[in-house]
């Protein structure tokens, strides 16, 4: 195993106490902090971090190219630029397994975390897996390394949807996903803006990753 595949499961263990709060059942069909996603839907696209990572180690990466790192992944990907309301970034089959209820989610996730826990401990899984929805391979820590991302950024959409406190990750788990917004905010927005929004409240102007 590797630092990265041991932030993933630390990861993992975080959304999975978080999608099983009474909290989140309790607000399960009410509307989210995020457009167009109820909590039961918000929780089911926290959740599927864990399972697309199941999905992805049992698969060979064939001949997709294979991106140079994370940040090429999201240089690539239509959703960050897209509107809520574009196909991309439609969310009906959230709202569809959310259907099924609180449990049968933290049933499958935690059925799943233990698949990749197994798969990153046994030796078996990939140096290099495929994104197939997006249609390139990454290398395991940098595919690894979008799902943290995923799994921070939504512990915290969820966290204030059901007025919780927004779970504390390790530096293992935090500290890369920092660095990695950070460097597509610069992308985005150019250094100037970045560093001022960081350092100077007088002219800072709004900036985000995506």
């Amino acid at each position: 195993m590797t630092p990265r595949d041991d932030a993933f499961l630390s990861a993992a263990d975080t959304a999975l106490v978080l999608v099983a709060r009474p909290e989140v059942a309790a607000r399960w069909s009410e509307p989210s902090a995020l457009p167009r996603m109820s909590v039961g839907a918000l929780a089911v696209h926290l959740g599927n971090q864990v399972v697309r990572v199941a999905q992805v180690l049992a698969l060979e990466p064939g001949d997709l190219p294979v991106l140079a790192d994370a940040d090429e992944h999201y240089a690539r990907s239509a959703w960050p630029t897209a509107a809520p309301e574009d196909p991309v970034n439609d969310r009906s089959a959230d709202e569809q397994a959310a259907a099924a209820g609180p449990q049968a989610l933290h049933d499958r996730v935690a059925a799943q975390r233990e698949v990749v826990r197994r798969v990153l401990t046994d030796g078996t899984a990939p140096d290099v897996v495929p994104v197939p929805w997006a249609g390139w391979a990454m290398r395991r820590e940098d595919f690894l390394l979008t799902r943290l991302l995923e799994v921070v950024v939504h512990a915290d959409d969820l966290a204030v949807s059901v007025d919780v406190a927004t779970p504390t990750f390790p530096p293992e788990v935090f500290d890369p996903v920092r660095d990695l917004l950070v460097r597509l905010a610069v992308a985005r927005h150019g250094q100037a803006r970045v560093v001022a929004a960081l350092t100077r409240r007088e002219r800072a102007l709004p900036i985000t990753a995506f």
